[in-house]
């Protein structure tokens, strides 16, 4: 089955307003970059996100949230996004902050079929216990807060029941994918882009390198097509815009290495 679709706004054109997104990426690393623009071009609002982090320097998911499109985000790292922490603490934006180990799994497991598992990350904290704050009131006061989660003791020690998450649509980049979905990801790209693709009912790959079928070596596949409904083929120039987000260079003849 071909799934080649011809540009990033066809790929897209059927995400709603109020969508669940999951969104794959590592800070600006493998981010679907043309997939987010063509969605904030179609003007989709209040659209619900579960990502590794919200976008920075103006990039990635920062485009969408900068516009007031992302209503709530579901991530484990808020970072040098100075946007997302102002939305959440004037009660603009839900935010679900979880472990960063516990995302990927709940994505991994939402994918797998799997509706719920036991974790000890979080047992004993307000991840188990309730009461984060998910949204402010804008005064300080908190609006709306986590509820308590399940715990129970298995050979004596305690873990906390986390749901596995499903999204409508999943967004990701891949190094390389054929026509068939069948994707792999370079390096820290693998962090969260299979997993986000795993768990969405719909899930759209811009690819930077797009093959015929049987050119990927099977077992070096990451992600099976049978994940992936739509491949978006990027252009060299859309490949190669990749941002950076700490620049560190080293001082000729010296050990000592400069961030900027």
């Amino acid at each position: 089955m071909d799934k080649v679709v011809g540009t990033a706004r066809e790929a897209v054109s059927d995400v709603p307003t109020g969508a669940s997104l999951a969104v794959g990426g590592f800070g600006l690393n493998g981010v679907p970059n043309m997939l987010i623009q063509s969605l904030f071009e179609r003007g989709v609002t209040g659209l619900s996100v579960v990502s590794n982090n919200c976008g920075a320097m103006e990039s990635g998911l920062a485009v969408l949230l900068v516009a007031g499109r992302i209503s709530r985000v579901t991530g484990s790292y808020v970072g040098a996004n100075k946007e997302f922490a102002r939305q959440y603490l004037a009660g603009e934006l839900e935010v679900e902050l979880i472990p960063q180990g516990t995302l990927a799994e709940r994505l991994r497991a939402g994918g797998a079929g799997i509706p719920a598992f036991y974790t000890p990350a979080g047992v004993g904290t307000q991840v188990a216990d309730g009461g984060l704050p998910w949204r402010y009131d804008g005064s300080g006061g908190v609006a709306l807060a986590s509820p308590p989660k399940e715990v129970r003791e298995f050979d004596g020690t305690e873990y906390v029941l986390e749901r596995g998450i499903r999204t409508d649509f999943a967004l990701v980049r891949a190094a390389k994918g054929d026509r068939h979905g069948n994707l792999v990801f370079n390096k820290s790209t693998r962090n969260f882009n299979p997993l986000a693709a795993m768990a969405g009912r719909v899930t759209i790959a811009e690819v930077e390198e797009l093959v015929e079928p049987g050119a990927i070596d099977p077992d070096a596949v990451h992600l099976p097509g049978i994940f992936v409904q739509r491949v978006v083929p990027l252009t060299p120039e859309q490949a190669a815009d990749k941002k950076i987000e700490q620049r560190t260079v080293s001082v000729p003849g010296t050990r000592e290495r400069v961030s900027g």
